[in-house]
């Protein structure tokens, strides 16, 4: 027994559990503690041996000697020339102490022992002789013994440590240093000569000239290269420096999920690829949101957004998540059922302005977490009714959000391939890449849907395993199925309208001819037993019907009879004459449209208008720019082929024309004359070289027509005539 052991005995004090004892009895493996430092009468525990030593509370109260480096970290780090030196010190030593280099009379080598070290030879003529034979001194041999009983071959290691540039330097100015690195963090990338220049200069002023000794230029360059390794703070990207500096300090921790459908993580990121405005088929920049399921890694809904994501693309990935939508050909994305939390982004999920985006569905919001998310009341009530919690991750923190790694899986693996890629950052731009723009938005949609469902699904995830099956290969899907084979059943709405709760909410009135939102009207058959009756609601818009609306397709809304709790499709007026689904911006952008036309514009009204209404106005501003983009493909179906008016209606629609011919007359054209306007070919003989070729009687004549007396009719007459020409 040495100083790093001690006995097992009555009276050994120790702690176990949170609590202090001493060892009142041992018997056999059992032991009997008695609770010290306590009022009243002392608690008594009895405990098997192992169970106490093996429990990570306990530890035993005696004095010990500090804590030493472990014997495999000092030898696991000597090279294979130390490591001999070493093994041939340990069989010098053990001559000394047993006359035998291998320290076993068993082993004994040839010739062994040897005179000077044979048993019963004093030691101090054992010590004399090995200080001999390796030409050093017996003190150093005696302090080889030592530290050979000590710690066995490990004390005889050379534990000086070497001490590092930034060790040998004056702490004041490392940490000096430090401080100003920090600090430039978010700046550009700064200049090592200027940052050695700053330091010197703070010293000065904090500690006084001449106080704190300042390392030379090429030393100075070395600590700062020191300091800054693994920060990006000289080399590398200053959006990677920014990023390492959010990093967590500590152990890096994981959000685990246990089965489908747990954990569902929401956000969004700018896309690597430029897409293509339908209407002036000129580049545009698109952002993707996307929700994947945590535990299957399957992404389970998503939305491409020209220039800026929106609060309603949000909102309508998370109504993806509860209610899936039909997939292309490939197939819909995978159900992971009602999410039991939902992670987002405090800090990326705003639009292009800064205004929050999950979920702003409704009007009235409220500040959740760190100001950065407004949370609306109407979609936690949604969300507590479906027990879905909305879980923020922290801000700036990479590591709370797995899906920033899938990003760059699909921009490697599939926008890469794509004309119009501009790659991750501006290093890696190409030159025009712009003008490769191919794709329209709702097709570079489908691209991505398709991937995901063809390739992304089903390959190998590396992040994907089963602890209990090690280095089994699984894809998303696979992965999918096995959570929902052992987890059991996925969690979905009762009832598929309950996902209707997510929209928006509008009150109106009910007439005969139905609801009339934002001056679109719409009716349906579940309307029959409220028309023209007020609405059993109470509150600030009493006696009118809760309408639920879909931001996206203004071509329906949803109306839930307040009798039988079930809803009802009330379809707009002229919902079948367009062909697929209408936005609420595609309707507010065509009546601004309306707004600006004129019957008789001027030349230059005409060109503004004319570059407006095709994308390059001279006077909208960027909001009006970004929403004629996203609305550029609902403003192509507002107006289908068998719908667009033919050149010679145009033509035959012009007040002129169109007066002519009800005057009707000798000369006058007809209405097929007007609309499609018959040219001649004239002899050029039958026309005179020049000159006037009326005669004299045909000069008074009457012009062909003026026998008919045409009134017109005054109000058309004076209609336009305070327009401006």
């Amino acid at each position: 027994m040495n100083e790093w052991t001690t006995s097992l005995r009555t009276g050994l004090p120790i702690a176990y559990d949170g609590e202090q004892f001493t060892v009142a009895e041992i018997e056999g493996r059992r032991i009997l503690l008695r609770q010290t430092g306590v009022v009243g009468a002392p608690k008594l525990r009895q405990v098997d041996i192992s169970a106490l030593l093996a429990h990570p509370s306990t530890e035993i109260l005696v004095a010990a000697p500090a804590e030493e480096a472990a014997p495999a970290a000092v030898l696991c780090g000597l090279t294979d020339d130390e490591d001999d030196e070493l093994t041939q010190k340990v069989r010098h030593v053990q001559e000394v102490l047993t006359g035998y280099r291998l320290g076993d009379a068993v082993l004994a080598l040839d010739g062994e022992p040897r005179e000077d070290y044979a048993p019963g030879t004093p030691m101090l003529h054992r010590y004399a002789a090995k200080a001999a034979e390796l030409k050093v001194g017996e003190s150093t041999i005696r302090r080889w013994i030592t530290a050979f009983r000590t710690a066995g071959p490990a004390g005889l290691v050379h534990d000086r440590p070497a001490r590092s540039v930034v060790e040998r330097a004056d702490a004041r100015w490392v940490e000096m240093a430090r401080s100003v690195l920090d600090k430039r963090v978010k700046s550009s990338r700064p200049v090592r000569n200027l940052i050695l220049a700053e330091i010197a200069e703070r010293l000065v002023k904090e500690y006084g000239k001449g106080t704190v000794p300042l390392p030379g230029r090429t030393t100075g360059y070395e600590l700062l290269k020191q300091l800054a390794k693994g920060t990006n703070a000289f080399e590398g990207s200053t959006k990677g420096k920014r990023s390492i500096a959010n990093a967590p300090q500590g152990t890096y921790g994981r959000l685990r999920a246990t089965r489908p459908g747990e954990y569902v993580v929401l956000d969004t990121t700018p896309l690597d690829v430029f897409a293509m405005e339908p209407v002036t088929c000129r580049w545009v920049r698109c952002e993707l949101t996307v929700a994947m399921d945590l535990y299957s890694r399957c992404i389970v809904g998503l939305r491409l957004t020209p220039v800026s994501t929106k609060s309603v693309d949000v909102a309508g990935v998370l109504f993806e998540t509860v209610r899936p939508r039909e997939g292309p050909e490939a197939g819909p994305l995978p159900y992971c059922g009602v999410p039991s939390t939902v992670v987002l982004d405090a800090e990326k999920l705003v639009d292009r302005d800064g205004q929050p985006l999950l979920p702003s569905v409704a009007a009235e919001t409220i500040v959740f977490d760190h100001g950065k998310i407004y949370m609306s009341k109407h979609i936690q009530s949604v969300c507590a009714k479906f027990r879905i919690s909305l879980q923020p991750a922290r801000p700036m923190t990479p590591t709370d959000k797995p899906v920033e790694r899938w990003f760059r899986t699909i921009s490697q693996g599939l926008l890469a391939a794509l004309p119009g890629y501009k790659g991750s950052d501006v290093y890696s731009r190409g030159e025009s890449v712009e003008d490769e723009a191919y794709f329209f938005i709702d097709e570079l949609e489908m691209i991505i849907r398709e991937w995901i469902t063809l390739v992304y699904h089903q390959r190998h995830h590396r992040g994907l395993c089963v602890p209990e099956v090690p280095g089994l290969k699984l894809s998303p899907l696979e992965m999918f199925e096995h959570g929902v084979t052992r987890a059991g059943p996925l969690r979905i709405p009762a009832r598929p309208h309950l996902a209707l709760e997510f929209l928006e909410e509008v009150r109106t009135t009910i007439q005969h001819y139905g609801v009339e939102v934002e001056g679109l009207r719409y009716n349906g058959d579940g309307l029959n037993d409220y028309r023209n009756q007020p609405s059993p609601y109470r509150g600030v818009e009493a006696g009118k019907w809760p309408i639920t609306v879909d931001p996206g397709d203004i071509t329906k809304v949803y109306f839930q009879d307040p009798k039988s709790r079930k809803w009802h499709v009330l379809d707009w007026e002229h919902g079948p004459a367009v062909n697929g689904p209408v936005s609420r911006e595609a309707l507010v952008y065509a009546r601004k449209l309306a707004k600006r036309t004129h019957r008789f514009p001027d030349t230059q009204r005409a060109l503004i208008e004319l570059l407006d209404r095709w994308g390059v106005g001279l006077t909208r501003d960027g909001t009006e720019r970004r929403m004629a983009l996203r609305l550029s493909q609902q403003r192509l179906r507002l107006v289908g082929e068998d719908d667009a008016p033919a050149d010679e209606d145009v033509t035959a629609a012009l007040p002129s024309l169109r007066r002519l011919a009800e005057a009707g007359g000798p000369g006058a054209p007809t209405a097929e004359e007007v609309a499609c306007p018959a040219l001649h070919v004239i002899d050029d003989v039958a026309v005179p070289p020049g000159g006037d070729d009326d005669e004299s009687d045909e000069i008074d004549a009457a012009f062909p027509g003026d026998d008919i007396k045409v009134v017109p009719d005054e109000e058309d007459y004076y209609a336009d005539v305070w327009e401006t020409r």
